[in-house]
């Protein structure tokens, strides 16, 4: 399998294409694709999807990907690697920028499909308007450019975070309302360890403490322990893969009592220690 690679910490190209002439391959940089011509199939992990004008697809680094044009089709490609979001490189707060990736990294189900999840015209308009505008900000490379598109780029990332939050809430909703938005809270507080506790989230839901966990697994594969600890292990992931915290970093981060109690943890769930995925093994349970 071919990997691509960029320099680059960050790059935005338009190509319009009557073939696709790459392999399937994978690359070592986040992508966001927008459709603004055209039609075809998009191809990730073997499972395909018929894209269209208006489209907006993530691929993630690592997986497999390829697109078969049946009409000619212009392509907006933002490529990022995990550089983009150094603490050196970024000029705003690079732990809230990181939060914000690692919960999309996290969360996104890496599936063939739009990535625009809500039935919301203005929604799919408003990131298309964002995407156009890094574009010619990157175009332009004035003084100005690179923090602009810094800026464009939060909102970018936030509209995603939207989006895949939408899909857990909808799952949640689906089996009981109020389900749905403890979910939603939950997602929203995972760093902060006193609103993720069955005492406050009990008293904010009006839930007897007592009947909570047990009303959490009525609606759940998982305990309310096994969720939180699954949630948090998917942000550590990302973490571990694609920043520059140090294990104990990111245990303080994410509420874990030290890096021993990560690296348990980790173990525990994944089969693996946090130094064999970091070399590229990769995890054989289901999250």
């Amino acid at each position: 399998m071919d990997t691509e690679h960029t320099f680059e910490p960050f790059e935005i190209h338009v190509q319009e294409l009557d073939t696709w002439t790459k392999r399937p391959h994978r690359h070592n940089f986040f992508e966001l694709v927008y459709i603004d011509k055209g039609r075809g199939e998009q191809c990730i992990n073997d499972k395909t999807f018929e894209y269209k004008e208006g489209n907006v697809f993530l691929l993630p680094p690592l997986d497999c990907h390829s697109f078969k044009i049946h009409e000619k089709t212009t392509f907006y490609f933002i490529r990022f690697t995990d550089l983009y979001f150094s603490k050196e490189a970024l000029r705003g707060n690079y732990n809230e920028w990181f939060k914000k990736l690692s919960y999309i990294l996290s969360n996104y189900n890496k599936v063939a499909g739009d990535v625009i999840k809500t039935r919301s015209c203005l929604e799919r308009q408003l990131l298309v308007s964002l995407i156009k505008q890094t574009y010619q900000e990157y175009l332009s490379k004035d003084s100005y450019s690179a923090v602009i598109i810094e800026s464009l780029m939060v909102t970018i990332l936030n509209i995603l975070a939207r989006n895949i939050e939408k899909k857990y809430i909808d799952e949640g909703h689906s089996e009981d309302h109020r389900f749905g938005e403890i979910i939603r809270y939950i997602q929203n507080n995972i760093y902060d360890k006193h609103k993720i506790s069955v005492d406050h989230l009990a008293d904010h839901f009006h839930i007897s403490p007592t009947y909570f966990s047990e009303y959490f697994r009525k609606h759940s594969p998982h305990t309310f322990q096994e969720y939180v600890m699954k949630s948090k292990l998917k942000l550590a992931e990302s973490y571990i893969r694609h920043s520059e915290y140090t294990i104990k970093e990111v245990a303080y981060i994410l509420g874990f009592t030290d890096a021993s109690h990560l690296s348990r943890a980790f173990k525990k769930n994944y089969g693996m220690t946090i130094q064999e995925f970091k070399s590229g093994k990769q995890p054989f349970c289901d999250n």
